[in-house]
């Protein structure tokens, strides 16, 4: 069975793209990235659009991919 090597590393971030299948283009200090909207109970639909500040959750296994786990600012 493999170990988790490390935990998820949260950092923010800048929506600069809408893909389909719900994913998002996020720039990441001078990085892009592909993330994707956190799910589960409690959380309410929020809409993305480019432009727009988040806190992203990257993947230590794939610094590519990562969640978006909320907005900030309003």
């Amino acid at each position: 069975m493999a170990s988790r090597e490390g935990r998820a590393v949260t950092v923010e971030g800048v929506v600069i793209e809408r893909l389909p299948h719900a994913l998002y283009r996020v720039t990441v200090d001078g990085r892009t990235i592909t993330a994707h909207p956190a799910s589960g109970l409690g959380r309410n639909f929020v809409r993305l659009v480019a432009g727009d500040r988040v806190l992203v959750d990257v993947s230590p296994l794939d610094s590519g991919r990562g969640r978006i786990v909320r907005k900030v600012g309003s």
